[in-house]
């Protein structure tokens, strides 16, 4: 095995950074919370006092919302501590706290050195962009304590980019809990078998925070759609949604209504001709809408279904979004409705029928020139008296 190389050019200018940094917070946390916080040593170390969230966030090509997040995970870890001018939902200053090794355990010491000054600006926060809100927001640092490391056989070592940690999987904890949603993205992230991204973490948190969504009925939601083959953060929202909308908030109302539409969207497959496999992500959001934003009922989107088969021989979710989309703009909400709507297509095609049969029948004008002359009648008879006179 080839040694590397390692050479030390001796920069002008150099920023520290603890060595136990870099051995038990680094590894554990998103790589984009590892850049601010190591850009706060240098702005500390540069006496920089006159930084602004939004100064940072042009630095980073990134939103504020995004710095506020990764101030908040570190603080959560017990390294900085932000307070709060009052009537300001955002933080208008950071103390550093000293690094302690996480098996330690005891009240954080109090703050070092501190960055002060106008760390102030709007934040637009938006549906799916969602701050974990902290419970106390005083100007003085509170103690902490410190944030025990998972053990070596935890599944946390799969979750180190994200910064979500297993250490709480098998502890239940107190609803509303800042612990409880970190148990919500670790469930998440195992089902979704990748490193949630910052939208997935922001969209899961929406439901938690804005829409109260229990951690069951979360984990239940997260587990309903990836059995639907579905690992999208947008098809998640999507069902979350409707959820909300059909006063769903908690897991037995939610197995009821995914039993039921289950059912309808195998009783719509079987329309179709398809047997023996589930609908994929595109199927179901079409069903989902014939249901919900539609609003029609098994019987008519079967009917649709199998008008597809029948005109053109083949099962089509496109061809019957097509019919039921007009019968939607027609105001069709039932059968008896199709039922009208054939008979008066029915009666119009008869009335077309009958006058194009009719135009058939009628005898054509001659295009001789000569009968278009007035034609004469003349009494042979006597013509043939006054000739033998």
């Amino acid at each position: 095995m080839s040694m590397l190389t390692l050479n030390n050019d001796c920069l002008a200018s150099v920023t520290a950074v603890p060595d136990l940094f870099l051995e038990q917070y680094m590894p554990a946390a998103n790589g984009e919370f590892v850049k601010v916080y190591l850009y706060l040593l240098k702005l500390v170390k540069d006496h920089q006092q006159d930084s602004t969230l939004s100064s940072m966030a042009d630095f980073f090509s990134c939103t504020e919302n995004d710095i506020v997040r990764a101030l908040k995970y570190w603080e959560k870890q017990g390294l900085l501590s932000l307070s709060y001018t009052a009537g300001e939902s955002v933080p208008t200053g950071i103390a550093f706290l000293p690094l302690v090794r996480k098996e330690e355990s005891g009240i954080l010491p109090t703050p070092e050195s501190s960055i002060s000054g106008p760390i102030a600006a709007a934040l637009a926060v938006s549906a799916v962009s969602v701050e974990i809100p902290q419970t106390e927001q005083t100007p003085a640092p509170s103690p902490q304590p410190a944030v025990s490391a998972p053990s070596a056989s935890s599944p946390a070592d799969d979750l180190s980019s994200s910064g979500i940690s297993g250490q709480s999987v098998e502890k239940k904890h107190a609803p509303g809990s800042r612990e409880e949603l970190q148990h919500v993205l670790y469930v998440a992230q195992t089902y979704f078998g990748h490193l949630l991204s910052p939208t997935e973490i922001e969209c899961i948190m929406f439901f938690y925070d804005d829409l109260h969504f229990s951690a069951d009925l979360l984990e239940y939601l997260v587990e309903y759609c990836v059995s639907k083959g579905s690992t999208s953060i947008h098809y998640l929202k999507k069902v979350g949604l409707a959820w909300q909308e059909s006063g769903i908030r908690d897991v037995a109302s939610a197995k009821q209504e995914t039993t039921t539409f289950n059912k309808h969207y195998y009783t719509i497959l079987k329309a179709f001709g398809i047997r023996n496999r589930a609908p994929v992500e595109k199927e179901a959001e079409m069903m989902d809408r014939w249901l919900n934003t539609y609003g029609f009922t098994i019987d008519l989107i079967t009917e649709a279904c199998q008008r597809t088969v029948s005109k053109i021989g083949q099962p089509s979710f496109q061809y019957a979004e097509g019919i039921l989309s007009k019968w939607k703009e027609q105001g069709v909400r039932s059968m008896a409705d199709v039922e009208q709507r054939d008979a008066e297509h029915q009666k119009r095609k008869k009335t077309a029928s009958d006058q194009n049969a009719a135009r058939k029948t009628a005898p054509a004008a001659s295009s001789n020139r000569f009968n278009n002359f007035h034609q004469r009648e003349y009494d042979y008879q006597k013509l043939e008296e006054q000739l033998l006179k």
